[in-house]
């Protein structure tokens, strides 16, 4: 016992002779209220200010970043013209004006064709379908690749669900009561509705209720029940038409200037990536929940009879949605890349909702 004494004593006699480790070998300890760097950040959007659920996920991306970051990225949220017009959103990240933006990738169909299958396809596939493209189908890589040219990175921002069709002051029996229509269509579904002998018509969001009301245009497609009951659309259009054949799945962006982000560190890089997949999750469910509180108010307050395209005339439109997406293509060789990665990935995942939730919704749900 004695000579395990001494030997105690003899060791700590030792260490104590040797001082304080170097600093190399010294533990510490990381103050997490303080961090290192605080990066202040503005996002502007194409939404109006405090737009329901798509401005709204903005605002909730900001406060999910900083929660993340332990407030190392503080983002400002601006509306579509508080600092810039809406669709000058992609220019002003991609020069680094502003660092950071919130949209749909359709608006930037005049820069790149390919955008547009980031963002809605008519007859192409729904939320969770695109979900799963980008996730792990390929799709995400070929996102980066079309934005990396213009000096961005783009994020998933939420996605809208199926929308409706639409409303509309007059029936749609056929496809041929799509001649000499006039409506508020945008992206590949305008192209297809003038295939049918329509006319796709630009309007800001702000004027196109007022457009309908005055007859500049004979219909409109917007989003779901729950926007459309707020827009009043109800009011002033007589038919209430379903499915959204041309926004089945409508996702929406996160796009950050590509020089700022490769200058973060990789924990702030994947605190900006994980905040977009909360996103993607909270649109769709805020969508959902709300256009179901919607619809029964439009149709049990408001008297609104649902209405539904029929087979021919969906038919009719898909195959005026293969022409125009051949022509849209072109000669481009990424759109032709992009469109390969998006029909050959639908065509598989297809199958398997076909003998899935397609039976589910014929058969079990009632």
């Amino acid at each position: 016992m004695l000579r395990y004494l001494t030997l105690v004593a003899t060791v700590v006699l030792f260490l104590s002779c040797l001082g304080d480790p170097p600093a190399s070998m010294r533990t510490t300890s990381y103050d997490v209220t303080k961090p290192d760097k605080v990066f202040y950040w503005k996002m502007t959007t194409t939404w109006p200010p405090n737009f329901p659920v798509v401005g709204e996920v903005a605002e909730k991306y900001s406060e999910w970043v900083d929660e993340l970051s332990n407030g190392q990225i503080k983002i400002k949220v601006y509306g579509g013209g508080e600092l810039v017009p809406p669709l000058e959103a992609f220019d002003v990240v991609s020069q680094g004006t502003i660092e950071m933006g919130c949209g749909a990738a359709y608006y930037w169909a005049g820069k790149t064709p390919a955008a547009q299958f980031f963002a809605a396809v008519p007859f192409g596939m729904n939320s969770q379908q695109i979900t799963s493209w980008l996730e792990t189908g390929g799709g995400y890589e070929l996102w980066k690749k079309t934005y990396a040219k213009f000096n961005l990175v783009p994020f998933m921002g939420g996605n809208t669900g199926v929308q409706m069709g639409g409303w509309f002051n007059r029936e749609i029996n056929s496809v041929e009561d799509f001649k000499g229509l006039k409506m508020r269509l945008p992206g590949i579904g305008g192209k297809v509705l003038e295939k049918a002998g329509g006319a796709a018509v630009l309007v800001a969001g702000s004027e196109v209720y007022t457009s309908l009301e005055r007859g500049v245009i004979d219909a409109t497609e917007w989003i779901g029940p729950y926007h459309d009951y707020k827009m009043g659309f109800h009011k002033i259009a007589k038919y209430y038409y379903t499915p959204g054949w041309h926004e089945t799945g409508s996702q929406l962006e996160f796009f950050i200037n590509k020089n700022l982000y490769d200058g973060l560190p990789p924990h702030l890089q994947a605190v900006l990536e994980a905040a977009s997949k909360r996103a993607q999750v909270w649109v769709l469910a805020e969508f959902d929940r709300q256009n179901g509180i919607y619809l029964d108010k439009l149709v049990n307050e408001e008297g609104v009879e649902i209405r539904e395209f029929s087979k021919e005339t969906l038919d009719a439109l898909r195959g005026f949605t293969d022409e125009a997406i051949q022509e849209m293509i072109g000669d481009d060789p990424l759109s032709k890349e992009v469109y390969e990665s998006y029909s050959g990935f639908q065509k598989k995942i297809s199958k398997w909702s076909e003998v899935t939730e397609k039976a589910y919704y014929n058969k079990i749900q009632k």
